[in-house]
C-alpha cells in the first residue's frame, strides 16, 4: 500500500505526513507538491517526493502513479479550486488510486447552508463520487486553531470581539485531531464511500470562546453582536479583502476573505456548525482535544 499526500508542503500536509510516518514506513509515502525542494529533508528519510501542479493536469498522472490511497487536501483558491480538485481526482483514478480521502467541511451536503466555502467542498464531493475511486469525506468543523491564531489576536488587539454569529454554536475541532482522522482513514480498512463529521467534544458560542480566552489571559474579553454588513466593515477596516485571492497580503492579520468569513458566520448563526460527533474517538482511539487546550497553547503568542 502506498499513500499519496497532495499539497504536502502546506501546513495540513506537513502535519499529515508526520502523522502517517508514525503509522507506516517512509517508503509507503508519496508526497506531491509544486515545490519538491521544500520537502528535501523528507526525501532523506526515504519518502518519495514528486512535483504535482493541479493547474497542470498533464503532470498529475505520473505524479500519482503507484499510489493506492490518497489524501486530497483542499486547495486555498476559494471559488475556483473545484477545477483543481477535479484535475487531481481524475488523474488519481487514471493512475490506479483506489481510495481518495478529501478534507471537506461540516454541513457541506446541506443545500441551504449559506457559507460560500461549502459550495466548493460540495462540488468536490459530488465530483469525487463520480470519479471511479472510492471516496472518504472528512467534514471538519471549524478549526479551534483558527480561533486561537486568528480570531483571538485580532479581538484582543481591538479590545472587543465583534461578530455576526449571534447565539450560534460551533463544535470546534483541533487541527491536530483532523490530521489524526485523516491518517486513520488512510491506514485502516473499511472507510471507503463514507462521510465523517469531524468535531471537537463540545459546541460553544462565541461568548463561550471569549470567556475561555478571558480566563486564560486573566482579563475579560468583551463581546458585541453585529450585523453582517457591520461585520464586513470590521474586516474592511483591517484590510481584509472581500473576495479570495491567490496572492494574499501577508500584512493582513487574517488570511481569509470577508465574503468567506461573513457567510461562515451566517452559517454558524443558523445552526449549521452546531454539531458534535464521536468521530475523533472512533477513528483515533482517543478523546478529542478541547478548545481550551488549543487556546492555552496559543496564548503566549497573543498580544499583551
Amino acid at each position: 500500500m502506498a499513500i499519496i499526500v497532495s499539497g504536502a508542503s502546506g501546513g495540513f500536509g506537513r502535519a499529515a505526513t508526520e502523522a502517517l510516518l508514525g503509522l507506516v514506513p517512509p517508503e509507503d509515502l508519496i508526497l506531491t507538491t509544486r515545490d519538491p525542494a521544500g520537502l528535501a529533508h523528507l526525501a532523506e528519510r526515504g519518502v518519495t517526493i514528486r512535483r504535482a501542479d493541479f493547474d497542470d493536469p498533464a503532470s498529475l498522472v505520473q505524479a500519482f502513479r503507484g499510489g493506492t490511497r490518497m489524501l486530497l487536501i483542499s486547495t486555498a483558491r476559494v471559488g475556483t479550486r473545484v477545477g483543481q480538485h477535479r484535475n487531481a481526482m481524475q488523474a488519481a483514478a487514471e493512475a490506479g488510486v483506489r481510495q481518495i480521502a478529501y478534507t471537506s467541511i461540516i454541513s457541506a451536503e446541506k443545500p441551504d447552508n449559506p457559507a460560500i466555502v461549502k459550495l466548493d467542498h460540495r462540488a468536490t464531493e459530488l465530483a469525487l463520487m463520480e470519479c471511479g475511486a472510492e471516496w472518504t469525506f472528512l467534514r471538519d468543523n471549524q478549526y479551534g486553531d483558527a480561533m486561537a491564531d486568528a480570531a483571538m489576536p485580532v479581538a484582543l488587539a481591538a479590545g472587543v470581539w465583534q461578530t455576526n454569529w449571534g447565539q450560534g454554536r460551533v463544535g470546534f475541532v483541533a487541527r491536530a485531531d483532523c490530521v489524526a482522522c485523516a491518517a486513520a482513514v488512510l491506514t485502516q480498512d473499511g472507510h471507503g464511500n463514507k462521510a465523517y463529521d469531524v468535531t471537537g467534544p463540545e459546541a460553544l458560542t462565541f461568548r463561550d470562546v471569549a470567556a475561555l480566552a478571558g480566563e486564560i489571559r486573566g482579563r475579560p474579553l468583551p463581546t458585541e453582536d453585529i450585523s453582517d454588513e457591520q461585520n464586513y466593515a470590521v474586516f474592511d477596516a483591517i484590510g481584509v479583502p472581500r473576495e479570495a485571492s491567490d496572492d494574499p497580503d501577508p500584512n493582513v492579520p487574517i488570511p481569509w476573505c470577508s465574503d468567506d468569513m461573513v457567510t461562515f458566520g451566517q452559517a454558524i448563526r443558523e445552526g449549521y456548525m452546531d454539531h458534535v460527533s464521536d468521530t475523533v474517538e472512533r477513528l483515533t482511539g482517543r478523546a478529542p482535544i478541547p478548545l481550551r487546550a488549543v487556546l492555552e497553547a496559543a496564548a503566549p503568542r497573543w498580544p499583551a
